[in-house]
């Protein structure tokens, strides 16, 4: 089947139909995931349209906290692993985070994320409970929150929630067990069972529940790359965060670096990705990853009009962020958020999108979903 076959295929049902609709085989997608020239501007093309049909040219914004880089885990490509020795390590005070969440209403973005490295003692899980439910009072709960704060187990899960959270990331990173295990120790602390487990009790309390992966892994295929995209569907997740692999130098990763796509051809992979995903679930949020931007000045436009709706500008404070570091080179880690809320507005203009200010921009996905349970 032709690609533009298979794009006639999928855009008709998805645009015609609703959410789940965009039904793609493993080949169709490996077929679409190597398209080039003509063939690839079909699909960034198609994959415009479906979000346009289905969610019009509004971007979301959530304000990006980054609590903590405290963690437990020891991941292989991630530059605030706990062997990582050079990272002076921190924790935001309640006053900051607060402040954060204040900042972010100002600007009217609607939303913030509460991100932080892995950690699930009793004081860390109360002290996210206490920090949910301050946010929560500001201008009476109108601040919506998503969590990105790693595996925990269920009773914890469901105790953010009942604070006030409601969406919560939780990126699988890579859907094949064996390639999960080359990018983790197989150990005690890094099981892939148990992320699974866990997204199955984030879906079972009730959040929006978000996950994803990175594009242009060493030992990454295009058969990985495709069962990544059929495993969103078949967990049909609220939300998909997906970004280029970009090799740390103090992580162990780093020694295959010689192994992987260029830059440019994991920007490419990404947007491909984001794409085709935006055909086989045209209702879910996806986010436009900062790592695009960290590989190309223009890349968080590029995957906005690839299929992606939700840009997470950085609030965390200035002098934090550079500790926060998960790759090298982060783009935007000088930028002050007041800096960044104008020239979101120019950028997104410039593409024919803008942002929809003081909303949650929820998962149209979910909310149908809810609706109709």
């Amino acid at each position: 089947m032709t690609i533009t076959e298979i794009l006639n295929k999928v855009g008709s049902s998805t645009l015609r139909q609703t959410q789940g609709s965009g039904s793609l085989t493993h080949e169709e997608i490996k077929v679409l995931l190597a398209a080039e020239g003509d063939d690839k501007k079909k699909l960034f093309d198609k994959a415009l349209q479906t979000k346009l049909a289905h969610l019009d040219n509004y971007v979301h914004l959530r304000g990006l906290i980054e609590y903590s880089n405290i963690c437990t885990k020891y991941c292989l490509y991630c530059g605030v692993r706990c062997k990582n020795l050079k990272v002076e390590r921190y924790q935001l005070s309640d006053e900051e985070v607060i402040e954060c969440a204040k900042l972010a209403h100002e600007l009217g973005y609607g939303s913030v994320a509460l991100q932080s490295g892995e950690r699930s003692d009793k004081a860390f899980v109360d002290k996210i409970t206490y920090l949910v439910k301050e946010i929560k009072k500001i201008d009476n709960g109108s601040l919506g929150i998503t969590l990105s704060l790693g595996e925990q187990t269920e009773e914890t899960y469901r105790r953010w929630f009942e604070a006030g959270a409601h969406r919560y990331l939780l990126r699988i990173e890579a859907s094949n067990e064996d390639l999960y295990y080359k990018i983790h120790p197989h150990d005690e602390k890094h099981d892939f069972q148990q992320r699974l487990a866990c997204i199955d009790n984030l879906l079972k309390v009730g959040y929006q529940t978000g996950t994803g992966v990175m594009v242009g892994l060493p030992f990454q295929t295009l058969d990985d790359l495709a069962d990544d995209l059929l495993f969103f569907k078949q967990k049909d997740v609220a939300m998909v965060g997906m970004g280029p692999f970009i090799p740390h130098p103090d992580t162990p990763l780093w020694q295959y670096r010689d192994q992987i796509p260029s830059a440019e051809e994991r920007m490419e992979l990404t947007l491909k990705m984001i794409a085709i995903l935006r055909l086989m679930m045209p209702e879910i949020n996806m986010v436009a990853a900062t790592a695009n931007q960290t590989i190309d000045p223009q890349g968080r436009e590029k995957a906005i009009l690839a299929g992606a709706n939700v840009i997470m500008p950085n609030l965390t404070p200035n002098e934090f962020r550079e500790n926060y570091l998960i790759y090298p080179d982060k783009a935007c880690v000088k930028d002050k958020p007041d800096e960044c809320h104008s020239c979101l507005d120019v950028r997104l203009a410039a593409i024919g999108h803008k942002v929809l200010y003081n909303a949650w921009g929820d998962s149209v996905a979910f909310t149908k979903r809810q609706k109709k349970s």
